[in-house]
């Protein structure tokens, strides 16, 4: 480490109209450390990593690297640069191969053909440095979240960067992954390259970084080496204010069986086997297990959007078979999935259209949509879910991950449902608004709605529930009480069937 700054920024400022989003930023990056960046959805992270990144024009401020003034004015140009971004929202082209999106933007070319057996070479060149087992040629939307995602961190380094920023990197990572991603993380950092690493995982802060920033409401709190800070300070530091315990008290009381998934088996790949397990009223019910243990795929098959090929779903000792996500919400069902972006939201419409977009009978007045039911109803999800926006008509995509997430949880709540499925609700939210969903689970469960909570985060899942359910290859490998458990019998399930 030769303590040469790689990236400075100076009094860094930005406003959305009234909102100051950034305010006198002031950030140094020296050349192989790791910084983490933390603050809680809306703290301005995001919006900085984009002024570096040419996305947004700053105000005011100055962002330096290497000691020269740079203004970049696209990602390309960073990236150009060796300045590389690695998004939590993966935006890749899901129907070409791992080498194509690779290669995007600057394919090599030989007598004006696109030269595919350089790319061959230089993309299994590339992952065999990385220690990564991948197939160039395979196709992307073949490939599981967690397998895209280690696919685009391989980008980024190969576009030789000297400052990767890495947005909330091991979300869909299993715990394997997420050793392999900290192995090339360490390699690099040996090798010069800096690391800005935007995560809400304390964790993994204290496990990977030299130096932690907090930013809070636009503004730089304090930065300094990890060692001299610990958990209680930096959380102080996000919200404001002492967060005494990470989850609040699991005093809901369930009552009878409610819910019952009996010998379940799905048609497709991947096929789930004989899946069977009864959920109380009132009741939060955890499903854990490693990524790609079948766990979205139950939830999606509960709520008919994956095909069921033998066994019964039964609400209230009634048979339910749902061909449809829409016979599933007619039967006061919701599902929060995994991926926000990809099919939670409608991204170029306003947090209006996506809080109320589920329930428009609701908000009818002489078979006609009323603007004003609407408008009401999405400023009752705010007000509720604590969204920080600036009014129901911003559209949903100038929110921060965590603010769209309450988004999307509020337009279910709309539908009042008894039976809740909520796939990683707490997915890249940071610690003060993943207290507020937890309370919000808590509330509901006591309210009688029966809550199935799909979590890859050992913590949560025993810090939520009431009971677990432990998925392994796409099989139950058992069900616990969770006051009864702990993780290494946890782990031991999920590696039943592997």
């Amino acid at each position: 480490m030769s303590g040469k700054t790689v990236l400075e920024i100076k009094n860094l400022s930005k406003a959305f109209g009234k909102n100051k989003v950034l305010d006198g930023i002031n950030l140094a990056v020296q050349e192989g450390t790791v910084c983490g960046l933390m603050g809680e959805n809306g703290a301005g992270k995001s919006t900085m990593m984009k002024c570096l990144f040419g996305i947004y024009a700053k105000d005011e401020g100055q962002i330096s690297l290497f000691g020269k003034p740079i203004e970049f004015r696209s990602p390309k140009e960073a990236l150009e640069n060796g300045v590389a971004m690695v998004h939590q929202e993966l935006q890749q082209c899901l129907d070409r191969t791992v080498m194509d999106n690779l290669f995007l933007g600057r394919y090599p070319k030989k007598g004006g053909i696109v030269d595919e057996a350089r790319m061959l070479r230089e993309s299994n060149n590339l992952f065999s440095s990385l220690k990564m087992n991948v197939n160039p040629k395979t196709v992307m939307r073949t490939m599981s979240v967690s397998q895209r995602q280690m696919v685009e961190i391989a980008k980024a380094v190969s576009y030789d960067a000297k400052l990767i920023v890495l947005d909330e990197p091991t979300s869909s990572l299993t715990e394997r992954e997420v050793r392999k991603l900290f192995s090339i993380v360490d390699d690099l950092r040996k090798k010069g390259v800096s690391f800005v690493y935007i995560s809400h995982k304390m964790d993994e802060i204290f496990e990977i970084c030299d130096d932690v920033a907090v930013l809070r409401d636009g503004k730089m709190i304090f930065k300094k080496p990890v060692k001299d800070t610990n958990m209680n300070e930096l959380i102080s530091a996000m919200v404001g204010r002492s967060l005494d315990k990470r989850f609040p008290d699991i005093d809901n009381k369930p009552g009878e069986e409610y819910l019952e998934v009996r010998d379940l088996t799905t048609k497709y790949e991947p096929v789930l086997h004989d899946i069977s397990f009864k959920v109380r009223k009132g009741e939060i019910f955890g499903i854990y297990g490693l990524v790609g243990a079948g766990r979205s795929e139950l939830l999606e098959a509960m709520f008919g959007i994956r095909t069921i090929a033998s066994g019964q779903l039964l609400v209230g000792g009634k048979k339910m078979r749902f061909s449809s996500s829409k016979e599933a919400m007619a039967h006061s069902f919701a599902l929060v999935t995994e991926e926000r972006k990809l099919n939670g939201m409608f991204g170029k419409d306003t947090i209006r259209f996506n809080t109320t977009i589920t329930n428009l009978e609701a908000y009818k007045t002489f078979r006609f949509l009323d603007n004003r039911k609407m408008y009401d109803a999405a400023n009752r999800e705010i007000k509720q879910m604590n969204t920080k926006c600036v009014s129901p008509d911003e559209l949903i995509t100038s929110l921060s991950g965590g603010n769209q997430q309450k988004v999307i949880i509020g337009k279910w709540m709309e539908r009042a449902p008894q039976i809740f499925l909520m796939d990683e609700p707490t997915r890249g939210i940071d610690v003060g608004a993943k207290y507020e969903i937890y309370q919000l689970i808590v509330r509901m469960a006591k309210e009688g709605k029966t809550i199935i909570v799909v979590s890859s985060e050992m913590p949560e899942i025993l810090g939520i529930t009431n009971r677990i359910a432990v998925m392994s290859n796409h099989r139950l490998a058992g069900i616990v009480n969770t006051n009864e458990t702990d993780q290494e019998e946890l782990l031991r399930l999920s590696a039943m069937y592997l």
